[in-house]
């Protein structure tokens, strides 16, 4: 088993508690689909947003789909001049077999913007 980290982000509608949790549950589900993860396979999950998404933490998100055991850390992306709003991120480190070339990051509603080399 290699340890692998997975990236992802999604653009919230707005600054708005269930939008957040709905937001952030998408993600999160998205990138444990389409990289065959169950939560036995997560080591830690670090989520960051912008500072413009204040109404609720990411990782509530991430506790109500059964992440009970894994540890999981809120942060504040930093604030440059032009960067897309409302948008929350993850860094997700896995345990798989899978290779590098193979993890699936995921980019979703607006944010597939930030990496259109590799959002699907």
């Amino acid at each position: 088993m290699a340890v692998r980290a997975v990236r992802g982000a999604v653009q919230i509608a707005a600054n708005d508690r269930e939008e957040i949790l709905a937001g952030t549950a998408e993600l999160v589900t998205e990138v444990m689909t389409r990289n065959e993860l169950s939560t036995d396979d997560v080591i830690s999950v670090i989520f960051t947003t912008t500072g413009d998404l204040t109404a609720e933490f990411p990782a509530l998100a991430a506790r109500q789909l059964g992440f009970q055991e894994v540890p999981l850390l809120c942060s504040a992306e930093i604030s440059v001049p032009g960067a897309m709003p409302r948008v929350v991120r993850l860094m997700m480190h896995v345990e798989t077999d899978k290779p590098r070339s193979s993890v699936q990051h995921v980019y979703l509603r607006g944010a597939a913007a930030l990496r259109v080399d590799i959002a699907q």
